[in-house]
């Protein structure tokens, strides 16, 4: 894995208080999360098996009831904050308005992610999109983009870390959806790109840094070992900070 930069950031799902594992984007065929890495779903146990395999200073977390307009899991996340060496959290909450956005930028370790399907326009990016903590996830369902057209038309508002946020392939084990990935890497200049959706192993991630991804959220490829505690010890010292 020699000259490797790009970071791998572990991916919680949650719902209803649980980890649930992924299956492209049908949200309402999510369940608790079986893994080898657990004895249960419950989210800081989870995160702590994925800790056993590697110290991820990072996690990303999509909190899919405060996306879908339920109550969020506050709980859950609070209870992630304080593990041990505290982790950086990527949040995406449905975040629509600027109010409760302004109040996750004021959090030390939290990093908020705006969803472009959970916006109504552009605005949100006007506002705050050069404030260093932002995220924006450009979310792609199988039916394609979904949000605003102007924030995808438009990456002279996005932030400095984008997303691409490729649901159709997420748990698929499919591989990455390397052209889209192409794609926006050349309309985001100097920006940094994260790839989200479909990584299988260590052939991918090979692939993507070639890219020049800069990071690559994962789960499914970590829960079924087929990216491995030797190959992530590999990349350990190569990764760089975003």
């Amino acid at each position: 894995m020699e000259g490797m930069a790009l970071r791998i950031i572990p991916v919680l799902d949650l719902k209803g208080g649980e980890v649930v594992r992924a299956e492209r984007g049908q949200r309402d065929r999510y369940r608790p999360i079986v893994t080898p890495l657990a004895e249960s779903s419950d989210a800081v146990a989870v995160a702590a098996g994925l800790r056993a395999l590697y110290p991820f200073p990072i996690f990303y977390i999509a909190d899919l009831d405060a996306i879908e307009g339920r109550a969020p899991n506050d709980a859950v996340m609070a209870r992630l904050g304080a593990m041990p060496e505290a982790p950086e959290l990527w949040v995406d909450a449905g975040v629509a308005d600027e109010q409760p956005l302004a109040a996750a930028l004021s959090q030390p370790l939290l990093r908020p992610v705006v969803g472009s399907e959970s916006q109504r326009d552009d605005a949100m990016l006007r506002r705050f999109g050069d404030h260093p903590g932002l995220i924006l996830s450009l979310d792609f369902f199988a039916d394609g983009f979904r949000g605003p057209p102007s924030i995808l038309a438009t990456p002279e508002l996005w932030p400095q870390r984008v997303i691409v946020m490729t649901l159709a392939r997420v748990g698929s084990a499919t591989g990455p959806d390397f052209a889209r990935l192409k794609e926006v890497k050349a309309m985001a200049g100097t920006r940094s790109v994260i790839a989200a959706g479909g990584v299988r192993n260590e052939a991918d991630i090979r692939r993507l840094s070639a890219l020049g991804i800069a990071a690559v959220l994962v789960a499914t490829s970590l829960h079924d070992n087929t990216i491995t505690p030797g190959q992530l010890a590999s990349l350990g010292a190569r990764i760089s900070h975003l």
